[in-house]
């Protein structure tokens, strides 16, 4: 394939490879070359044209297939195009000849038409340079036009096309020519040859006048003709040619206009002529009445459907425009197209006519007009069914009977009616609550006129009426509770009319069934409301004949819509339903013989009605309250089913009695038997065999059909319901039912069936044989699929047999639906009966007849049933028939005389292909070579082969898979294949090729990516989301949501550069022709394809256009994707790009016009337009179309550009810390003005947040404040970088509270209002608003909200479900609980921080300095007038959440009338509400009683003021009262009890199992108040009193560490065991000192109170400390893992160990700090058992953590260690006798471990020697000496002080002398003596050696000052007589440090400050000691000297800086001090 790239054609190549790979050769040399010569250089191609051009022309001859011709024409034309035009007439010239040419063989075809299609590319492409030899060319096509067969007829009407629009005006004179000879055309035997015309003369009818002047009623009536048995192809290509004809009649293109004087055709000449196509046909107007009698006088259906089309072409192409002004013309005659008696003349028509003008009205206004056309559209509607109302009612009211006509006019009225209520509730729901002005506005009146309609004779109409009415409910909720309301009391003062009764009671049941897309739902109350109206109209049937029909059937309605409410409603009415049921039927088998003789044939149908509403009725509440179905109620329903079933049987013999009219109702029990009995579990029933009756009706869906489906549930996708004719229903429901039945059935009984099912097919004649095949094969089918479902075999042999027979006989019937379905079948029972032998005989079959069979039927029929076979058993089952299988099936897709054989055998390989996976690896390089041989030969018109090939090249893609990334020679030719099989597909005219062709180019890009050219790729696809085909739009958005996956960028350029290129090619192409498609014809709204609308905002801005005009779910959702794809990988980088899209789109608010550009400069503009002439107007119309998008954005496009706002705020905020820090911002913006951060765009932002949140459309204003609320908690916190100590987000406080005010007035949804609180507390807790007034604004928006919780729970006006109360109230007190929780933070911050000095109010701005800052307390003053009130909710909305957290299995405990803020009815959506916002109020309820709470009681009377009765109530209940007993009994220690049990109980139930996708603010509220309320000392006793309460709390945090790891949540839970370790500790030192005062007893019983008792046991589970060490242990060892020894022995342990980060060191500081508290929680005994693990840990701790760092910092866990060390020496345990070998021999241990520790290995990083010797002094201070005295011991702590005093680090000296000198100060001598013996003498080398070597730094001379502290110490400790000595070590060593003058000036400041520090020791020494300080100087005169010189020196520097501070003597104060305090 390679060899094929070049620009001329490789000969040799080509002669080397076979004769079967030629045409795929040339093929892919073509696809190059037409790549290649646009981007070539001219010159290259001019040097090789001739060389060129020969080769060819060579091909045209060479009978290429029709891709082949199609790009061979292609290439040539552009080849002539870019080089020279010499030969281009010699070309011509030669093409003609061929088309001349007499030979009329099929083998010559193939050049024939090869040599048209080139004649149609040249002119095409180069147009009026061939000018001159125009009409000899089309002569000659004309000519051959006659006897061409019917390939040649549409090659080369095709052609013809081109030559059109290559010329364009210039060939008038031929128009007539053509037109003529096309016209005879349009009603050819090929659909493809009509397709063709149709596209030609659409061609043909831009330029001539003549076709929508003179000709025009002749073009219609021959389009209507080709209408007729037309197919989907040419419905689509005439309807388009008739639409624009119309279209043009009406308004005439300018260009046109200007050249003759048109007479143009009115609006209603043009509509009166597709009128006639719509009820006429195509039989004319001329032809006598006698013959149209003879037809049957009923338009075919093709045509119908056809002119339907062509309406909607005719109005797009008018557009938005025309349609808005003229829709009241247009609505009318659509209206009365269906009130025509023609459109009508039996049912089944009228619904089909009425489909087609819904269609029409949808396709139209649904998606042409914007939300304001859309809403006057409404009121037209209105208007129009008001006006038919009251015509109706003239003609009921006319007693007298002179309007004889009026029957007749109120039955076509009926349909009037279901149009336009039909289209007027879809209008609605589709503007959603945009739709609000419609209802508000009195002089629409749009439910005056609905309701009337309810009224209408017709049922249809009613119904209808009701559908609507449930649309304008979905879609404005609020109305639902007012409608029901108002239809309730109607029907209650119009019992007496049927239509009322019925009318009525249609709408009632319609709202109920819209209340479940209704998220707010009803009142609780409306379910009763509904349950009485519906008895009182079961119980008054009977009174009333007239009317016992319609009531008896309006209240089982009624109760069958009930049920769609689900189980929470319909539990509280279900024992009065299974009532109602019984009671409906005959109670025993006596009583059904007795109504059997009874009654008459009116009271028969009365009671069939009311029993097939009441299995109506069970069938809804089995549907929708499974729930409630218990075995015990199935039991119940059971009786009167199988009543019903018995009185089945019983049915005709009562139709015989009592007339034929009672079959319609025994068919509708019959019905609804088989729908419920389908519905429950078949074990339930014993299967009764039910015999389908054969019998068919295909007709539409209408909703009179079955009145039931107005309140269940739509399928997806469909706009309205339409249940289908009951003849219909009920096939459909007993082969549904036999399906499930069957699998349960004995095979006796099987064999029965089938065999009867046999006998039917034989008795049966004619058409109803084929109707009774058709049923009995669904049925069958059915039956397999549910053996199949449950893994249950056919049966035995003789059940096979007689399936088979069945099945066999039909796989050769001639009709196409019935062998279909026997294949299936036939697979199906393959896979059910699953042996072998079995597969194989039925295979061996086909095998034989295939090979025998030679006509069309049972080749079709065997080669489907292969496929089926292999596709239901699987590639396993059925290998061993692959290979036979696929050669049968590749040889017959060979067979070209039959291409219906060539499909159905396609369609199999496909089926085999995918079924067989991998096995099929062997076949696929001789199946791909057919599939392109095919693709290469096969004619274009046969769609379905092109169908069915593009599913086996998709399969085949598939089978290969991921291989196809290789680079294997046989890989690569595989590969190539498949992307040539995908550009012909590409390439193909019919939709779903194409179609097949993305899906194979996507999967292609799935397993290679590299080898698909995107930038081919995704142009094409941009072409496609403008195609008129949905499927085509789906596979374009569904490839293109596949590629922005992976390469978003590269999918957004490759667009980008198509609308680059287009707009190029248009400045090109206006020049040659300024009225071709392309240039500025305003037809391109439809056929846009020529003209790709993509413009600066790219495919993006093109994907969010499409959102607003497409309907279809799959496709939307699929553009969502697309572009949240797109989002996420390039919202960041083009910031701005994004936030324009989204700001363009939310700009566009509802009040805008259809399409008013975004400048307000152009308003004036256009209106100057309209006054212009007409004619030039339509140019200009056709421009701006192009610019502007075509509607303006509708809400649901608004809502998804608000969540995508949302979306780039995340993206934004994990990209880059700049995007949230405007001084970054604005530096990185000047280094490269490219830089775009979300900060720059705050003011945008928050303008986008503020449209959404104040639209009209609640969705909107969710998603606005959702947004709004996103950017203050990401924004809250930057600075303004010109103000200090201003946040960013101050400027834009109003637009926040302008957001927030309407979302708390009166009329707002509950959910609206709930998000905006939330936003508030968000606002307010944000703390960026500074001043109190601006706070106070959005406070008091909470304020009044709080008001309304307190209204409690009987509200009056009340439009939602209670629940939607209870949201609401719950997110009030959630946000005034957050606004709590800040404010108490902000106060605590404000106490703990130092006061700051008061300003200077002295500068420039005085009152600048006063309000910068809020005093501390502002938010607490604006929250506590509320707090009284506020506690007692939130601690009655805490025990609400208590209850229901409750399990299932203490529902008894719960208050029977609901808690403070829900009612029993709504405890499940309850639910949900209070686990939203239980945590902030939790944490409130903490803070509050631990500032103020525990102290005050509920004074009744107070607490009767604030609540309602239901909330006392409520109160009364505290968790264990009575409610009998007055509140007031409770004293202020039990209330407290009771909140304490209420708080750690909700928290307890909590922290056990948060759900993993609990939010991780909820964890972290609930520790917090945990934490807070253990501050109280009133909760600490409460805590300790009861210990297992401990306990299980921290077993339960401890489970929380397990599955949560936040270190947050983990710091939490240490700072709670804290406390509660605390709490405990309080209460036992409480009751030691108890007993201590007592006194009675001794003092031993003393010491053993703590865990352990007199034993040291600790009981797990029962023991404080064993759970707490537990706990303690496990965030060790999670952030120390070498603490345990499991982990350091494991394999995989690594040995270096990672520095803590700060979060894990604080932790661990933590830990260990509570493990040292622990002991003192136990008896001595209980401390023995704890201790020697807690030593280990901290032992270890210290050696882990004491790292040396850099600023000899000591880290957080360090100084915890040595905290704890201190504790644990220093505890009172040492004193009891039992206890005290152990201790010694601990203490020592540790110790020895310490010292071990501490020993400098070479390997480690440096140990921090400092806090090591802290380690042991603090063992030397505290330990007395006979634990530590030990001699080895002794020696250990000496060496370590050694090797610290010769450190080289002046720190550790420093250090270590502050250690000694408290060592040798300690108390006992014993002690401290070895260690002065040892270390006093090296201490003295060392200072002396600092004359030689003076400190360079202030840490040395730290450590000499440090030295000469301990020397003095010691010479204080030393007695009288050794004085002397010791002063001689020290006096000397002082003077030692003095310089002499002339050395003193030239010093360092250091050694002038160590100078100073020695002459004032010295001073200090002489007055202490003046006896041994005078020897000491005596013995050394030189001495004396020096310190003489000195201290003048210092006086004479004294006296000049008199001035000066005195002398630091501070240096000597500390011994002093230390002394003291150690003595």
């Amino acid at each position: 394939m390679e060899l094929a790239h070049s620009l001329l054609l490789n000969e040799e190549a080509l002669a080397q490879i076979t004769e079967a790979k030629r045409p795929v050769f040339i093929f892919e040399w073509l696809r190059f070359l037409d790549k290649v010569l646009v981007a070539a250089n001219k010159t290259d191609v001019k040097e090789k044209q001739k060389k060129l051009v020969e080769q060819l022309t060579g091909l045209i001859s060479s009978s290429p297939g029709p891709p082949t011709r199609k790009l061979l024409a292609k290439n040539l034309a552009a080849l002539y195009s870019i080089g020279d035009t010499f030969t281009v007439f010699q070309t011509l010239d030669k093409c003609n000849d061929i088309i001349k040419n007499k030979d009329d063989t099929a083998a010559y075809l193939p050049t024939k038409l090869a040599a048209v299609a080139c004649v149609g590319a040249f002119y095409e492409k180069m147009g009026r340079m061939l000018g001159s030899s125009f009409p000899e060319t089309v002569n000659n096509l004309l000519k051959s036009l006659k006897s061409a067969e019917s390939q040649g007829r549409s090659e080369i009407l095709m052609s013809l096309q081109k030559v059109l629009n290559g010329l364009g005006g210039a060939a008038a004179s031929c128009h007539r020519d053509i037109y003529k000879n096309a016209r005879s055309l349009l009603t050819d035997r090929s659909m493809a040859v009509r397709c063709a015309v149709a596209k030609c003369l659409l061609e043909l009818q831009n330029e001539a006048v003549f076709m929508w002047t003179a000709e025009l009623e002749n073009v219609a009536t021959l389009c209507f003709k080709a209408l007729e048995n037309s197919n989907y192809g040419v419905r689509v290509a005439v309807s388009k040619l008739l639409g624009t004809v119309m279209a043009t009649a009406l308004i005439p293109k300018q260009a046109t206009v200007m050249r003759q004087n048109v007479k143009r055709a009115t609006l209603e000449e043009v509509l009166e002529l597709m009128a006639t196509g719509f009820l006429r046909g195509g039989s004319g107007f001329l032809k006598s009445g006698g013959e149209m009698l003879k037809v049957g006088g009923s338009v075919n259906r093709e045509v119908r459907v056809g002119v339907t089309q062509a309406y909607v072409v005719f109005v797009t192409t008018l557009g938005g425009q025309w349609l808005e002004r003229n829709f009241a013309t247009f609505l009318s005659h659509v209206l009365d197209l269906v009130s025509h008696p023609r459109a009508t003349q039996t049912h089944v028509e009228a619904v089909y006519s009425r489909r087609c003008v819904s269609f029409i009205l949808r396709a139209t206004v649904g998606s042409l007009l914007g939300e304001k056309a859309q809403i006057a559209a409404a009121k037209d509607i209105c208007q129009a069914i008001g006006k038919q109302m009251k015509a109706v009612e003239a003609v009921v009211n006319d007693t007298n009977g002179e309007n004889k006509s009026g029957a007749a006019d109120v039955a076509a009225s009926q349909h009037v009616m279901v149009c336009a209520l039909q289209e007027l509730g879809s209008l609605v729901q589709s503007l959603n609550a945009t739709a609000s002005p419609l209802i508000q506005e009195p002089s629409i009146g749009l439910l005056e006129t609905v309701t009337s309609v309810l009224l209408h004779p017709s049922m249809a109409a009613r119904l209808a009426a009701a559908w609507c009415l449930r649309c304008v409910a979905v879609a404005l909720p609020f109305q639902l509770t007012p409608f029901l309301d108002r239809c309730a009391e109607r029907l209650n003062n119009l019992k007496t009319s049927p239509e009322a009764v019925s009318g009525y009671s249609f709408a009632m049941a319609a709202l109920l069934g819209g209340v479940h897309q209704c998220p707010l739902g009803i009142p609780h109350a409306k379910g009763k409301m509904v349950v009485s109206i519906a008895e009182d109209l079961l119980r008054t049937a009977a009174q009333n004949s007239r009317l016992s029909l319609q009531r008896t059937q309006a209240g089982w309605l009624l109760l069958g819509a009930l049920m769609t409410l689900g189980p929470s409603v319909v539990r509280y009415h279900l024992p009065k339903m299974l009532l109602l049921w019984r009671n409906v039927f005959p109670r025993s088998l006596k009583e059904l013989e007795a109504e059997k003789a009874r009654g008459d044939s009116f009271t028969w149908q009365v009671t069939l009605e009311g029993r097939a509403g009441a299995l109506c009725a069970m069938r809804s509440f089995v549907a929708h309250c499974p729930e409630l179905l218990t075995e015990d109620v199935i039991r119940k329903l059971m009786t009167p089913i199988e009543c019903a079933m018995t009185m089945m049987s019983h049915i005709p013999s009562v139709i015989k009695a009592h007339g034929a009219h009672l079959k319609a109702s025994a068919a509708m029990v019959r019905l609804r038997l088989y729908d419920i009995l389908a519905l429950l579990p078949p074990k339930t029933y014993e299967a009764k065999r039910n015999l389908l009756q054969p019998n068919s009706a295909s007709g539409s869906g209408a909703l009179e059909h079955d009145p039931s489906s107005i309140y269940l549930r739509i399928p997806a996708g469909e706009a309205v319901p339409g249940p289908l004719p009951l003849g219909v229903s009920v096939i459909d429901a007993s082969v549904a039912l036999f399906g499930v039945v069957f699998p349960h059935v004995s095979y006796k009984h099987r064999l029965q069936m089938l065999d009867h099912f046999a006998e039917c097919v034989k008795q049966a004649k004619g058409v109803r044989q084929q109707a009774v095949q058709l049923n009995i094969f669904t049925a069958v089918l059915s039956a397999l699929k549910g053996l199949a479902e449950n893994k249950s075999t056919l049966g035995p042999e003789e059940v096979r047999k007689s399936a088979l027979t069945l099945v066999m006989g039909a796989l050769d019937n001639p009709n196409p639906i019935l062998r279909c379905a026997a294949g299936e079948a036939l697979g199906r029972m393959a896979q059910v009966v699953g042996e072998a032998t079995f597969i194989a005989r039925m295979a061996q079959f086909s095998f034989d007849k295939l090979k025998s069979a030679r006509d069309v039927v049972s080749r079709t029929g065997h080669s489907l049933a292969l496929g089926c076979l292999h596709r239901y058993v699987g590639g396993i089952g059925s290998g061993q028939h692959l290979k036979t299988s696929v050669s049968i099936l590749l040889a017959l897709a060979q067979d070209g005389t039959s291409p219906e054989v060539q499909t159905w055998s396609l369609h199999s390989l496909a089926l085999i292909v995918d079924s067989s996976g991998p096995m099929y690896r062997g076949y696929v390089e001789p199946t791909l070579s057919l599939v392109l041989t095919l693709l290469l030969t096969v004619p274009p018109s046969h769609t379905e082969v092109h169908q069915c090939l593009g599913r086996c090249l998709g399969a085949i893609i598939t089978t290969v898979g991921p291989e196809l990334q290789g680079n294997g020679a046989t890989i690569s030719t595989i590969r190539s294949s498949c992307l040539v099989g995908c550009a012909i597909t590409q390439d193909h005219s019919d939709s779903l090729v194409q179609a097949a062709a993305i899906s194979c180019l996507q999967q292609l890009h799935m397993f290679a990516p590299r080898h698909v050219n995107l930038s081919s790729l995704v142009p094409s696809l941009c072409v496609h989301l403008c195609s008129s085909h949905l499927l085509l739009r789906r596979a374009a958005v569904a490839c293109l949501r596949q590629l922005a996956q992976r390469e978003a960028a590269e999918v957004c350029e490759y667009a980008m550069s198509l609308a680059k290129n287009a707009g190029d090619k248009e400045n090109s192409g206006v020049n040659i022709n300024p009225f071709a498609p392309g240039a500025g014809s305003r037809r391109d709204i439809h056929c846009r394809h020529q003209g790709v609308n993509i413009t600066e905002t790219g495919l993006e801005g093109v994907l969010f256009g499409m959102l607003d005009r497409e309907t279809d779910r799959k496709l939307c959702s699929d553009i969502h994707d697309t572009l949240g794809h797109m989002l996420s990988s390039l919202a960041v980088e083009k910031l701005s790009h994004w936030l324009m899209l989204c700001k363009d789109v939310l700009a566009a608010s509802s009040d805008m016009s259809t399409a008013a550009p975004l400048g307000g400069g152009k308003d004036e503009e256009s209106e100057k337009k309209d006054e212009m002439d007409d004619d030039t107007m339509f140019t200009t119309l056709g421009e701006e179309d192009k610019s502007k998008p075509s509607v303006a954005p509708r809400w649901a496009t608004r809502v998804f550009a608000a969540d995508c706002l949302c979306r780039i705020i995340m993206l934004c905020e994990n990209a880059n810390k700049a995007h949230f820090d405007l001084a970054m911002a604005r530096s990185a913006k000047l280094r490269n003005p490219k830089n775009d951060l979300l900060v720059l765009h705050l003011s945008d932002l928050i303008r986008m947040a503020f449209m959404a949140a104040t639209d009209h459309s609640n969705q909107l204003r969710m998603a606005g404040l959702q947004a709004l609320e996103d950017i203050i908690k990401k924004f809250a916190s930057v600075p303004e970088p010109e103000f200090p100590g201003h946040v960013i987000l101050e400027q834009y406080q109003a637009n926040v509270g302008a957001a927030l005010r309407p979302a708390f007035s009166q009329d707002t949804p509950s959910d609206i209002t709930a998000k905006a609180c939330q936003v508030c507390s968000t606002w307010i807790g944000s703390e960026v608003v500074s001043d109190l007034n601006d706070l106070r604004r959005v406070h008091n928006l909470l304020v009044s909200s709080l008001d309304k919780v307190q209204a409690g729970k009987g509200s009056s006006s009340q439009l939602y479900r209670e629940s939607a109360t209870t949201m609401e109230k719950l997110a009030v007190l959630k946000a005034w609980a957050e606004v709590y929780v800040v404010a108490m933070k902000i106060k605590k911050e404000a106490e703990t921080k130092p006061k700051r000095a008061i300003k200077n109010t002295d500068d420039d701005d005085e009152d600048f300095g006063t309000v910068d800052e809020l005093p501390p307390d502002s938010l607490i003053t604006l929250v506590q007038p509320e707090l009284p009130i506020l506690s007692r909710l939130w601690l009655a909305a805490l025990k609400d959440y208590a209850l229901l957290t409750l399990p299932a299995e203490f529902a008894s405990q719960l208050p029977p009338d609901g808690g403070a803020f829900y009612t029993p009815e709504t405890i499940d959506t309850a639910r949900l509400h209070y686990r939203n916002s239980w945590a902030p109020i939790l944490h409130a309820v903490a803070l509050w009683l631990n500032s103020a709470g525990f102290n005050a009681s509920e004074s009744p009377e107070e607490a009767a003021a604030a609540m309602p009765n239901s909330q006392k109530r409520a109160s009364s209940i505290m968790l264990n009262q009575a409610p009998g007993t007055p509140p007031a009994t409770k004293s202020l220690p039990e209330i407290n009890k009771d909140r304490m049990h209420l708080i750690l109980g909700v928290s307890i139930q909590f922290l056990c199992s948060p759900r993993p996708e609990e939010p991780v603010e909820h964890v972290t509220s609930c520790l917090q108040a945990l934490h807070t309320l253990l501050d109280s000392p009133c909760a600490r006793i409460h805590i300790a009193e009861d210990q297992l309460l401990g306990v299980e709390l921290l077993s339960v945090l401890h489970r929380l560490l397990l599955t949560w790891d936040p270190p947050s949540v983990q710091l939490l839970v240490t700072g709670v065991v804290q406390q509660i370790v605390r709490a405990a500790q309080d209460y036992l030192q409480e009751k030691r000192n108890t007993l201590n005062e007592d006194d009675i007893k001794e003092k031993e019983t003393c010491l053993v109170l703590g865990e352990g008792g007199e034993t040291g046991g600790l009981v797990p589970g029962k023991s404080l400390v064993f759970a707490a060490m537990e706990l303690l242990m496990f965030i060790l060892v999670r952030h120390m893992p070498h603490l345990s020894p499991k982990m350091s022995d494991s394999p995989s342990h690594v040995s270096a160990k990672p520095q803590l980060s700060e979060e894990s060191a604080r932790l661990v500081a933590a830990t260990v700090t509570i493990l040292s508290d622990l002991p003192s929680l136990c008896s001595p005994a209980g401390c023995m058992t704890i201790l020697p693990t807690i030593l280990f840990l901290i032992t270890r701790v210290l050696k882990e953590t004491a790292v040396k760092s850099v600023d000899n910092q000591v880290s957080p866990p360090v100084s915890a260690t040595l905290q704890a060390i201190k504790t644990i020496v220093t505890l009172p345990m040492a004193k009891t006798e039992e206890t005290h070998k152990q201790w010694t021999s601990l203490i020592r241990s540790t110790l020895a471990s310490v010292l071990e520790y501490s020993q400098p290995e070479g390997t480690k990083s440096i140990l921090d020697e400092v806090s090591m010797l802290t380690a042991i002094a603090l063992f030397l201070w505290s330990a007395s000496t006979e634990i530590i005295g030990v001699q080895s011991l002794q020696n250990g702590c000496i060496n370590r002080f050694k090797n610290a005093l010769n450190s080289c680090d002046p720190w550790v000296q420093a250090k270590c002398y502050q250690l000694l000198l408290s060592v040798f100060q300690h108390t006992n001598r014993a002690l401290s003596t070895p260690y002065i013996h040892s270390l006093a003498p090296i201490m003295v080398e060392k200072l002396k050696a600092v004359e030689g070597n003076r400190p360079n730094s202030n840490t040395e001379l730290l450590a000499v000052q440090e030295g000469i502290k301990v020397l003095e110490t010691l010479v204080a400790l030393g007695e009288e007589q050794n004085r002397v000595q010791l002063l001689a070590l020290l006096v000397p060593t002082l003077i030692s440090y003095l310089l002499n003058e002339n050395a003193f000036a030239s010093a360092s400041t250091i050694s002038k400050d160590l100078h100073e520090f020695a002459l004032q020791n010295l001073m200090h020494i002489g007055p202490l000691y003046p006896h041994a300080f005078k020897t000491v100087m005596g013995a050394a005169p030189e001495l004396k000297i020096r310190l003489e010189t000195a201290v003048r020196a210092s006086q004479a520097s004294k006296a000049k800086a008199a001035a000066r501070q005195p002398p630091p003597t501070i240096h000597s104060v500390p011994t002093i001090k230390l002394k003291t305090s150690f003595f």
